[in-house]
């Protein structure tokens, strides 16, 4: 039997960053996508984000890489949303992400960061955010 524990911050966003996940709307994605990932086997251990983006961190395991659960959480959660309506206009997302692995140590502090999104987007925006992830982890270019 293998076993395979690794942990992964995942960050995307609306597509063209449009500003369409209100609190409400935010919290009913959430529940949405927690829910269907258990059920497709991919545990999340905390979800959150802002009016464009959403921040996950996640177990990997065995059964699926990173792009094939990034394909399952994202297009699924826009068919839903679009499905339910509780978004205008339609929920689409952006075709890129950021992946990054998580030290057991260090689940603490990226709980804390996703549950943080509200007053951490009073200082600067989502393209900001990620343009200091991918430069904190060695890539170039910005998106």
């Amino acid at each position: 039997m293998s076993h395979v524990r690794i942990l992964v911050h995942v960050v995307w966003g609306t597509y063209k960053h449009q500003k369409i996940l209100t609190e409400g709307i935010r919290e009913k994605l959430y529940t949405h996508i927690k829910e269907n990932a258990k059920v497709k086997g991919i545990p999340i251990i905390k979800i959150g984000g802002h009016d464009d983006h959403i921040h996950c961190l996640l177990r990997m395991e065995i059964n699926f890489d990173i792009g094939k659960i990034m394909q399952l959480i994202k297009g699924e959660s826009a068919h839903w949303a679009n499905k339910e309506g509780i978004v205008s206009p339609k929920l689409r997302w952006a075709e890129e992400f950021f992946a990054a692995s998580v030290n057991e140590s260090s689940i603490n502090k990226v709980c804390n960061y996703i549950n943080n999104q509200e007053e951490h987007h009073k200082k600067f925006s989502f393209q900001e955010e990620y343009g200091m992830f991918l430069h904190a982890h060695g890539y170039n270019n910005k998106s």
